[in-house]
């Protein structure tokens, strides 16, 4: 069966930075169809990092993500995964950012075969542990992000459904 994970990352401990926990919860309330799987990861990065290997055709990562926009804006961002390395990466198992997900993914040798990335710019982040709670424009963000991420992670399953379908038409129209 073809299936979307949804991997929703983030330290409650650690203010913005529990973006991807609070969508997890938002998540959590809503039906979902057969093959769409949402996990809290919290920071258990290498956690992420073996889920990933479990055969999904797409992921969907939910973080706070730093890329120079208005605190509380959402993107979806597709990354560009990792080409091989001369070296397996260095990785804490509690800090593991999506990118460094992805790197450790690859150097196991597996592959996730579409990545996609709904980020939040912080305006917290990255500060003293210990800081619990999201400020206002991130809080604000997580009904949007939530929303967000179930359009994608349908459209995905559809999108693997379809083209299931084709691939099964072409094989019957096949001599």
């Amino acid at each position: 069966m073809s299936r979307v994970l949804v991997a929703c990352i983030g330290n409650i401990f650690d203010g913005d930075d529990a973006f991807g926990v609070e969508v997890a919860r938002r998540l959590a309330g809503r039906v979902w169809p057969d093959g769409v799987k949402v996990v809290d990861f919290g920071i258990r990065g290498l956690d992420l990092a073996y889920a990933l290997q479990d055969g999904y055709y797409a992921a969907v990562l939910v973080d706070a993500v730093q890329h120079g926009a208005a605190p509380g804006t959402v993107s979806v961002i597709e990354p560009e995964l990792p080409e091989a390395a001369d070296e397996a990466p260095a990785f804490a198992p509690h800090a593991l950012d999506p990118a460094a997900v992805l790197r450790l993914v690859h150097a196991l040798g597996a592959t996730c075969p579409r990545v996609l990335v709904v980020g939040c710019e912080p305006l917290t982040f990255g500060g003293e542990e210990g800081v619990m709670g999201l400020s206002a424009p991130v809080a604000a963000a997580v009904g949007p992000a939530a929303d967000t991420v179930e359009s994608l992670a349908r459209s995905l399953l559809e999108g693997t459904r379809a083209s299931r379908a084709a691939a099964t038409e072409v094989e019957r129209s096949l001599p």
